[in-house]
């Protein structure tokens, strides 16, 4: 390490590399160094064997370099452009020359740390089209991996429990006092119950090929914002059982850290995209486990870290924020079905997006589910398929939606049932399927004057970026066929988009006020 650390101070000097420089900057983590030299940025790995990697041979830093570089051009081809060695002597080293190899580097095309989601985030830069973008970048990718088995264990449920305890292992000696020793002992606890609980959800999803070759280290610090584009990199290279997991690890570590850098809406935006692409909400199922095992990864890294810097006191404030964020996402949220009331342009899908923001969980949106149906994808026209919108094909929509919401109220997350619900069996069939699951239920109506529908209808038909396809003729037809609310449904009312934060509010809080109309006072 002394002999690498040298090095490193070494190849500060820009005479070291074979492109023009001025200054050379330094980047540290736990198991690397970045060297930010002009337009391009090199990328050693330290000499460390630790419970979770081993690059203590040059050898197995060699074949780690390659891998990074296959791994992360799936999803940064632009960023990532070669292995080089460094070559000569310690005291004079040179990139890319000849003579005896020292060390081998990823070289990536430079850009701003800035970029950087985390960076983004502290700043208060993160916006919903970045984390929107994201959702669409990760299952993009998602998509695109071979469904092939994944090597030996990958991905059962026996070998992920055991991932996650090795977690406990490297946070105890980094937390020696009995609070937090008793702390860890508690979630350790969690931890086993909950793969006890979840681990027939997880073998059945190794079995519909959900565990592919990931990224595996998805936090926000591995994602930058490229020319107007999210852009995942610095995927696990060194353990093959890291990267080959279910989908759903991958989207819980992002979730995980969009939720410790807040605000927490961002979070479930991200998902929400990526459930809106993938129909993956099956994922709900093992989601908690999955974030709860994320924010102790990143509480262990935090660990590791804090032992080897003499200033240890950020990396010690990461491992108390993460393990917290641990405890809070094992204790988890109750579970509430939402249901959204109200014709096309009405308001819906933005007051289901603010509730979505404040209460968590999954919305299921009744055009998506639609079109996935029929096939199709949410942007996808409807015009070339027949009936989609006839009363055998709505039925079919509506107990999907059912379905779903069943399978996420039954994970213990809440749902927000995004439809028009404009008949009363319709709206029926929730409201004893949240009885049934002794779950609170929110009745949602959402109007505005037919010219504001209108022009909303108008606006989204020339943006083409929405996945309803309702025109002005459909409300027309919506508000002649529309079975009215009775005075035995309580439910709020948001008109013209009025009160939606209060809205929000009194549904994060089911326990609280009884459903009212606000303009009853």
């Amino acid at each position: 390490m002394a002999q690498a650390r040298a090095l490193v101070e070494r190849l500060r000097d820009p005479a070291c590399h074979p492109h023009p420089v001025e200054t050379v900057a330094v980047l540290e983590t736990h198991v690397s160094w970045v060297l930010l030299a002009g337009a391009f940025a090199y990328k050693l790995k330290k000499p460390v064997s630790l419970p979770f990697l081993d690059y203590g041979a040059l050898e197995l830093r060699h074949h780690f370099c390659e891998e990074e570089l296959r791994l992360n051009r799936r999803t940064a081809p632009m960023l990532y452009q070669a292995v080089v060695a460094i070559t000569g002597t310690v005291e004079r080293p040179c990139i890319g020359g000849e003579g005896p190899v020292l060390e081998y580097a990823v070289r990536m095309a430079r850009f701003e740390q800035s970029a950087l989601f985390d960076a983004m985030a502290g700043e208060g830069r993160l916006t919903v089209e970045h984390v929107v973008a994201l959702g669409r970048h990760v299952a993009a990718f998602h998509a695109s991996l071979p469904r092939q088995p994944p090597p030996g264990e990958a991905g059962r449920p026996e070998l992920v429990l055991r991932q996650a305890l090795a977690n406990f292992a490297t946070l105890r000696p980094a937390c020696p006092d009995p609070d937090t020793a008793g702390r860890l002992d508690r979630l350790e606890a969690w931890t086993r119950e909950a793969s006890a609980r979840t681990a027939a959800s997880m073998a059945r999803r190794l079995a519909d090929g959900r565990v592919r070759e990931c990224h595996g280290d998805l936090h926000l610090g591995n994602v930058a914002w490229i020319d107007g584009a999210a852009v995942a990199f610095d995927g696990i290279d060194f353990d093959p059982a890291l990267r080959w997991t279910d989908v759903a690890a991958d989207v819980a570590f992002t979730v995980m850290d969009l939720l410790h850098h807040g605000p927490s809406g961002l979070a479930w935006r991200f998902l929400d995209e990526y459930l809106t692409l993938t129909g993956d909400h099956d994922l709900m199922t093992v989601l908690r486990f999955h974030l709860v095992y994320r924010a102790l990864v990143r509480a262990a890294v935090a660990a590791v870290r804090a032992a080897q810097t003499a200033d240890a006191e950020q990396a010690r404030a990461a491992l108390a924020s993460h393990l917290a964020l641990a405890e809070d996402l094992a204790t988890g949220s109750a579970p509430v079905l939402v249901l959204m009331h109200g014709v096309s342009g009405s308001g819906k899908s933005h007051t289901a997006v603010r509730i979505l923001e404040r209460l968590g969980g999954a919305r299921l949106r009744s055009d998506v589910e639609r079109k996935r149906l029929a096939g199709l994808g949410p942007l996808s026209a409807t015009a070339s398929v027949d009936d989609i919108y006839g009363p055998a094909f709505n039925t079919r929509v509506y107990d999907r939606l059912a379905a779903l919401a069943d399978a996420v109220l039954g994970s213990g997350w809440p749902v927000i049932v995004d439809a028009a619900c404009l008949r009363r069996s319709e709206r029926d069939g929730f409201r004893a399927l949240a009885a049934g699951r002794h779950i609170p239920f929110r009745l949602v109506h959402c109007e505005a004057p037919a010219e504001v529908m209108r022009a909303r209808l108008a606006q989204r038909a020339l943006a083409g970026d929405d996945p309803s396809e309702a025109t002005e003729a459909v409300m027309a037809r919506q508000l002649v066929l529309q079975e009215p609310l009775s005075p035995d449904e309580p439910y709020f009312v948001i008109a013209d988009g009025g009160g939606v934060e209060a809205l929000a509010g009194e549904v994060a809080h089911p326990d609280g006020a009884a459903a009212r109309d606000p303009r009853d006072g």
